[in-house]
Formats: C-alpha cells, structure tokens, sequence
C-alpha cells in the first residue's frame, strides 16, 4: 500500500514537472486580448507578451493609456479603448478584436480590472457604492468573457482570469470582496463548461506588487468622505471614536 502511495505521488510530480516544462510554440498570429492595461500588471503583462512574439489586442480605459503603451511596444500590439461599465464600449471592443483576429479566432482573453474600491463598513455605503466595482470588475468582465467566446472556442483558446487575492478575504465592506468571489465561482463554472470546446480557464490569484501598493492616506479619505456623508442617526450608532479605533 506504502509503495502504491509513493508510486502515485512521484507519478504526480513528473507529471508536473513535464507539464511545467511545456511551451507555447509558433506564436505568430496568436492573438491575446488583455483588459486593464493603462497601467499595473495588465499594462507589464501586454509588454512581456509583445517582447515575446504574441499579437497583442490591449485594452486601456484612457487613450493616454493607449497612447503610452503603444510608445514602448511593438508595431504589432494594437490597443483599443474599453469601459467595462459600459455595453456599448464592450461591442465595439468585441469588433475590433473579431477584425484583429481575421478569422482566426483568439488564442487567450485575460481579465485584469478592478472597479474603483469603497472602504468602510457596509451600512455606510449606497448601492451605487456597489454599482461602482460589480459593474467593471465583475459583470464588465463577464459580459466581455461572453462575448469573446465564439473566438475562443474557434481557436481552442484559454481564459485567464487574474484575481488579487486581498479580495477574497472579506474583511471590509463593499463589492471588492463580491467582485472577487464572483469571478471565482464563474471561472469555476465556465472551466467545467468549456472543457467541451478544448477551451482553457484559468485562474491567477497574485498579491501585492508595487504598482499597486495601498495609498493609506487616500483609504483614509475616502473612509472620512463616508462618514461626512452619513446620517446623524447611523453616525451617532458609532461614535467619531469608532474612527480614531
């Protein structure tokens, strides 16, 4: 029994250790659509991918964005301005990647945003404090999933869903936590569902990296911005000493 458990573990590992060894090869006109690429990881990861061959379809929500990516890449990487907040941006969003690819259907879609982050207790926020991060973060990145499906399972492709890890642990109020959580339990689905179609999901749960570490003074802003905007009944329910805690 010992010797079929060490069998099976070693197994495993070789298993791992070949798979990790695989390479993606022949990457011209391999075509991957990345979101949130003004700046952060998006906007390090289009660069690398550029560097290393693939056709690069960068997603920016400011045309400065665009304009200072596009400076320091390639001729190949195209840029194309998205609010995920918004449908229509995302259909136009949709054609330009569908022209890009030219029938070739997209090789990988990769989801990096974030929606702008309340923090404070939940029964200071309004729903539009919600409304605010769901509707980039997570329904923006769903409906932009949906809509590039066709290309995806054309070409056999894979979802890569990047998801900050701080996120999935609930230890403040508002949609940040929701929006995480929420792109966990659809990846989760659609990787089940895509199987069918040889279509990848994955997911990459990263930390902290420098282009993002916490401005503390403008969390503290905006938690004081919340309370000037509170009722005196639900400010009075804690007390300016819940603050200074």
């Amino acid at each position: 029994l010992h010797i079929a458990i060490l069998a099976s573990i070693l197994s495993l590992i070789i298993y791992w250790l070949i798979r990790d060894r695989y390479r993606v090869g022949d990457l011209n006109g391999k075509h991957v659509f990345i979101t949130g690429c003004d700046t952060g990881l998006g906007n390090s990861l289009a660069k690398w991918l550029d560097k290393k061959g693939f056709c690069v379809i960068a997603a920016c929500a400011t045309e400065k964005g665009s304009q200072e990516l596009r400076s320091c890449s390639s001729l190949s990487l195209k840029t194309v301005n998205l609010n995920l907040a918004d449908s229509n941006s995302i259909a136009r969003a949709m054609v330009f990647v569908t022209e890009q690819t030219a029938g070739k259907g997209l090789f990988g879609l990769v989801s990096n945003a974030e929606g702008t982050a309340p923090v404070g207790p939940t029964d200071w926020l309004r729903i539009e404090d919600f409304h605010s991060v769901l509707d980039v973060s997570l329904l923006g990145l769903i409906e932009i999933t949906l809509k590039l499906l066709p290309l995806l399972k054309k070409a056999e492709g894979r979802v890569v869903n990047l998801i900050n890890a701080k996120g999935l642990m609930a230890f403040v109020g508002g949609g940040y936590s929701l929006s995480k959580w929420g792109m966990e339990a659809f990846s989760d689905t659609l990787r089940i569902e895509m199987q069918h179609f040889g279509v990848k999901v994955s997911i990459v749960e990263h930390g902290f990296f420098k282009a993002e570490e916490v401005n503390s003074d403008i969390i503290e802003k905006y938690l004081f911005r919340l309370w000037n905007r509170l009722t005196p009944e639900t400010r009075d329910s804690y007390r300016e000493k819940y603050l200074v805690e």
